[in-house]
């Protein structure tokens, strides 16, 4: 029984690869894959930066309404905390632009579209 069960195994885990490359290779299907996974990475980032955002302010509030000085101390170490998670959502959201500008055609090294805007041009 066990050489069989073995036996079966071994023909699937050889046979499925087989199949799969059967199939046609599409370069479309690639490029969808990528850039649905930079869409999903954008909002994903997005996403973090306001709630590090959200949760730094809440930490603020709770600093400058904390009577004793350990709950200070608790939302001092927690602001620190939310700065830590905003550069590091913000350097992710730079990473995924830098990536997309090495490996996605057609972004030309730009800066990321919201940068555009939020730059003033001249002082």
């Amino acid at each position: 029984m066990k050489k069989a069960l073995i036996s079966i195994i071994s023909m699937v885990s050889v046979g499925l690869p087989v199949l799969t490359l059967a199939a046609t290779f599409n370069p479309g299907y690639v490029t969808s894959l990528i850039t649905g996974g930079i869409i999903i990475t954008r909002n994903l980032v997005i996403f973090l930066v306001s709630l590090s955002v959200v949760w730094f302010i809440w930490n603020v509030i709770k600093y400058s309404m904390s009577d004793d000085e350990g709950g200070k101390e608790k939302a001092k170490s927690q602001m620190i905390n939310g700065i830590i998670a905003i550069a590091v959502t913000v350097s992710i959201w730079g990473l995924v632009y830098l990536l997309q500008g090495m490996f996605i055609s057609g972004s030309n090294g730009q800066a990321p579209p919201g940068l555009n805007n939020m730059i003033p041009l001249s002082v």
